[in-house]
């Protein structure tokens, strides 16, 4: 065979395979057998080895290559990854609407603005148990894959996800998305066909007979069985060696499509998807009122046993794009989309003691700890009780038969007590009066109780903990056993003390040995530099999450005392008065005294002294303070830019004063655009809105 006839025959072997494979995983059609499908990539794999320079990264024959990797690179995604809100009932449902509509200030069928027979008002998907990914594919090849991480940054799990056949590595020719398009009938001119860049959203999930098969497998060797699919999946992603993902025979449905192909509807993704060449959820459905989002629940509530793998609700949305995005997200969810879940699953079992935990904040949370119990695939025997209150209204006491779920299908809690089995020896609970850790005074502050004790043990090793976890410094090198160690041995007394510490300090400790303690320091020093978001919440004020250490990040964009060093940040919020902390977007008049507090309590403010002396930098645009040269002027940008990510054009924006919105209106100061332009691009025409082009756009970020 020639080399002209090899490449000819390679061509053709990956078109029939792909064609196949498309069939198969997408719409739902076994046109050949297995066995003929494994003899096509043979022929395929032999053909590419006696002509290597044929082979590319979009063959069949290249799901699995590679060697295991050291470590999962990370990925920053082009938008966030944000999760939804749950909700149980019809009542939470009404409730989601009701805000939602308050918040547009219209109802959602006068925002819908479409002829709902074309594309329905809400549109319904299952909610898969399994693991959030994220697809880019370049010139219609699968480059990159990753995981959810924390929304805005995720792991790099390229490797794996190639073994998965649901997932194309190369997507439809524009011609067959076309035809496909057609066949639902779908004019296909409005759209790109053939994107540059392609993100896609999905989720990877393992089926419940390769749920039974691994386990049947994990019985034969002796070894202990999965909990639950879901678990097999995350954990399969996640390995460094992609045979490990390649043998668990894992499955994938793409649900959300981020890349503008000049789509205005979410069901409208669905079907450009499959037109791609991905596999989609053929159960998914629009409706057009409440009343038929709870039939379609209701539905797979009580038929969820009859499909092949795990769901734990559905998710319901607002179908417009428009709408969606001009209703926001509130906290980390967007207001128009929510997770309307399945009831849990219950189960019986005893309470055998009531402890307290003392949280990182020096809260106290009575505990109920029970015999084993399986609840929805899951061993639980721990429950929280959340607060003395909620204990009250439960009536749950030491020795009671409790009736326990898991809320949303993860979260353990006891619903309530089988009264009648009571014998007469069950023990009531009380909160103690003193911190069962130190000893401080207990005070209830609301519902909580907390330890008076600002130097509470369990409260400041927890803080310590929460110092160095992955949203804040990042120090993986020092999980909690090292913390430990470090107190047990006197080598710190607070956070600011783990920058200091040397080589010298690690090397004379049991078990530690020379290189372990070179890595630690040299993990240390590495985490030095950190950036405003993080290192806020790196400082566990009360209430103060991720999100809202983002908030707090942006208001001191604007404040005189900016600087690089921890005082200078501390100087920053302490300026704040608690009003104009409670004019930031959801901060309360408790959150904003607990900030106000925390930045004028001197024993703080002599920690952030510490940490600058240990040579902690903040990390953050120079431009923050010196120009606010695009105030009062909104930008929209539609396209692919080349110099730099969406997310990086946003962020030059809002440095500069500029702001960011989703959508053109006659407001718009500028539409920015890029490589293939969506249907912002026709609106800001039709408006006569601006449009520039990225030189220009660099020009004015400067």
């Amino acid at each position: 065979m020639t080399k002209a006839e090899a490449k000819k025959k390679i061509e053709k072997l990956k078109e029939a395979i792909n064609h196949y494979r498309y069939a198969y995983h997408v719409l739902d059609e076994e046109v050949i057998s297995p066995e003929v499908l494994d003899s096509l990539k043979k022929e395929l794999f032999d053909l590419e080895h006696e002509f290597p320079e044929f082979m590319t990264a979009d063959s069949p024959t290249q799901r699995v290559e590679g060697k295991p990797l050291k470590f999962f690179k990370k990925v920053a995604h082009e938008r966030p990854m944000i999760s939804f809100d749950d909700s149980f009932s019809e009542e939470d449902m009404k409730g989601w609407i009701t805000r939602l509509e308050n918040f547009l200030g219209k109802t959602v069928r006068e925002a819908h603005g479409h002829p709902e027979e074309k594309w329905p008002i809400f549109y319904c998907e299952l909610k898969i148990d399994g693991l959030a990914t994220e697809l880019v594919y370049e010139s219609g090849v699968f480059i990159q894959g990753s995981t959810r991480g924390n929304g805005t940054v995720g792991e790099d799990v390229t490797q794996n996800l190639r073994t998965i056949e649901a997932i194309p590595l190369h997507l439809s020719p524009p011609e067959e998305v076309a035809a496909d398009l057609k066949k639902m009938g779908i004019d296909p001119a409005p759209y790109v066909l053939n994107p540059r860049r392609l993100v896609v959203r999905g989720e990877v999930f393992l089926t419940k007979e390769e749920f039974g098969r691994i386990n049947e497998e994990q019985r034969k060797k002796g070894n202990k069985e999965y909990a639950n699919p879901r678990n097999i999946a995350a954990g399969s992603i996640r390995q460094l060696d992609p045979r490990i993902a390649a043998s668990r025979k894992l499955d994938s449905f793409q649900y959300a499509l981020v890349t503008d192909v000049g789509q205005h509807f979410h069901e409208e993704e669905h079907v450009l998807l499959k037109a791609f060449g991905f596999k989609t959820n053929m159960h998914n459905k629009g409706v057009n009122s409440l009343e038929e989002v709870f039939v379609f629940r209701d539905h797979w509530a009580k038929h969820r046993n009859e499909i092949s793998y795990e769901i734990d609700g559905t998710v319901v949305m607002v179908n417009s794009n428009k709408t969606f995005a001009a209703a926001g997200v509130a906290g980390k969810s967007p207001r128009g989309a929510i997770a309307y879940k399945f009831s849990p699953k219950e189960a019986t079992t005893n309470v055998l003691d009531i402890v307290v935990q003392v949280g990182r904040t020096g809260v106290l949370t009575p505990v109920a700890v029970m015999e084993p119990v399986n609840v929805g695939g899951v061993t639980i025997t721990h429950a929280t009780l959340h607060n003395e209150d909620e204990v009250r209204r439960l009536d749950v006491r030491v020795g009671d038969t409790v009736v326990v779920s898991r809320a949303g299908d993860v979260i353990p809690q006891v619903n309530y007590v089988l009264k009648n089995l009571r014998t007469g020896k069950e023990k009531p609970f009380k909160m103690p009066e003193r911190c069962p850790v130190d000893g401080g005074r207990v005070a209830k502050e609301g519902a909580l109780a907390k330890c008076t004790n600002p130097d509470c043990g369990a409260k400041h090793r927890e803080s310590l903990y929460h110092f160095v976890s992955r949203a804040a410094f990042d120090m993986r090198g020092l999980g909690p056993k090292i913390i430990d160690r470090f107190l047990d041995e006197s080598l710190i007394s607070d956070a600011a003390d783990i920058f200091t510490l040397k080589e010298g300090d690690l090397e004379v400790l049991k078990r530690f040995g020379k290189k372990s303690a070179a890595n630690i320091v040299k993990e240390i020093a590495e985490k030095k530099k950190i950036t405003l978001p993080r290192f806020l919440y790196s400082l566990g004020i009360l209430h103060v999450g991720e999100e809202t250490a983002r908030l707090l990040a942006q208001a001191i964009a604007h404040s005189k005392f900016l600087a690089s060093q921890p005082t200078g940040v501390g100087n920053s919020l302490a300026s704040f008065s608690r009003e104009k902390l409670q004019a930031l977007p959801d901060v309360g008049p408790i959150v904003a005294k607990s900030i106000h507090d925390w930045f004028h309590r001197e024993k703080n403010i002599g920690f952030l002294r510490k940490l600058e002396k240990a040579g902690v930098e903040i990390e953050f645009p120079k431009t923050h303070a010196a120009s606010r040269k695009l105030r009062g002027r909104s930008f929209v940008l539609t396209g692919t830019l080349s110099s730099l990510s969406r997310d990086e054009a946003k962020d030059g924006i809002r440095v500069l004063g500029g702001e960011v919105s989703e959508s053109v209106s006659s407001k718009t100061t500028y539409v920015v655009v890029g490589e293939n332009p969506g249907s912002k691009y026709d609106k800001a025409k039709k408006l006569g809105v601006q449009i520039i082009g990225e030189a220009e756009f660099l020009k004015l970020l400067g």
